[in-house]
């Protein structure tokens, strides 16, 4: 750790971790583990239970005595998908008094000393991404930056870190997001519209437009989960589902509200943003998952996408404090 990123300032006691969890109590009670082993460990654990039929609440209720900070369980009525279970706990732990929000998914661990290494760069930086494993102990590679005018991920932006040990990012991932308290006043709570899909994508966008978003060279996370995936060598693509295919065309209509409304929707490029989605999940059924039964999903999506983006009543999710008054300094 270098001197310019210290963490001079951070308390550990200040960090909320928040967890979404549906249906996978071993990978949740894998996670809840891991965070035992942390050091140090965060003021808050709060987990979102997104409406399991399983034995998750028995899982949280063997953990409360041992995992070492405050855990605060909310269990949904609905299954709100992981965009409303990010929404939720964020909003707890908005409303805990949390100074920083860590998110993820319940099919990652932290790395013992995960929270010390993102808490070093909390004094420069309010939207921190960090790195994490993957299931086989590989480097996962994730990107980190958006082409806004087509509303889509830059494939081959660059891995590696200089000197720096950051890459300033336009995006975001829930699963590890690390964000400010005021960043989050100002640009509200994920929207849980989305249900699944291009939620952290947008929020993290919005999130780089009011601060220096960063993707820090710090392994925190390792993911848990084995996913099939095809190997392309550079990059690789990951086996979806039915449900996926179906809302990353949809939510692509909340994704143009949310640009139209903050000055960035460019017509001929989004829709051509599109195109290539569509394109790439049609490679993604052939060289992934083996077939070719799933195409309906994609159209249903753009067809109920459609629309969600004429919808005249769409509104982006609203901030939780009031902008700073004309005169007064503004993060």
């Amino acid at each position: 750790m270098t001197e310019q990123h210290s963490g001079s300032g951070f308390d550990p006691a200040t960090a909320t971790i928040a967890i979404v969890t549906y249906n996978r109590s071993g990978l949740l009670s894998r996670l809840l583990s891991s965070i035992v082993e942390m050091d140090p460990r965060p003021g808050h654990v709060v987990i979102v239970d997104n409406a399991s039929t399983d034995d998750t609440t028995a899982v949280v209720d063997s953990f409360r005595d041992r995992l070492g900070t405050e855990l605060v369980y909310r269990r949904m009525e609905t299954n709100t998908g992981g965009s409303g279970g990010f929404s939720e706990g964020m909003r707890v732990a908005y409303e805990l008094g949390s100074e920083w929000i860590w998110l993820m998914d319940d099919d990652v661990e932290v790395i013992p000393d995960g929270l010390a290494k993102m808490g070093a760069w909390a004094p420069r930086f309010k939207s921190i991404q960090g790195r994490r494993y993957d299931y086989d102990g590989s480097e996962f590679y994730w990107q980190y930056r958006l082409s806004i005018p087509f509303g889509i991920p830059i494939p081959f932006a660059p891995a590696g870190f200089d000197a720096s040990g950051y890459r300033e990012m336009n995006s975001g991932c829930f699963e590890g997001m690390f964000i400010h308290r005021d960043i989050v006043a100002q640009i509200g709570l994920p929207d849980p519209r989305f249900f699944i899909y291009w939620d952290d994508s947008v929020y993290g966008w919005l999130a780089s437009r009011r601060t220096t978003a960063v993707i820090v060279d710090e392994f925190v996370l390792r993911r848990t989960r084995e996913i099939r995936q095809w190997d392309m060598g550079i990059r690789h693509l990951n086996a979806s589902s039915d449900a996926y295919r179906y809302y990353i065309m949809r939510n692509r209509g909340h994704m143009k509200h949310y640009f139209r409304a903050n000055g960035a929707y460019r017509p001929v490029r989004f829709w051509l943003g599109s195109g290539l989605t569509f394109v790439k999940e049609l490679i993604r059924l052939v060289f992934v998952e083996r077939k070719v039964r799933g195409t309906s999903n994609l159209f249903r999506g753009i067809r109920d996408g459609r629309k969600i983006a004429k919808d005249a009543a769409w509104r982006p999710m609203p901030p939780l404090e009031a902008a700073p008054a004309e005169g007064q300094p503004s993060l």
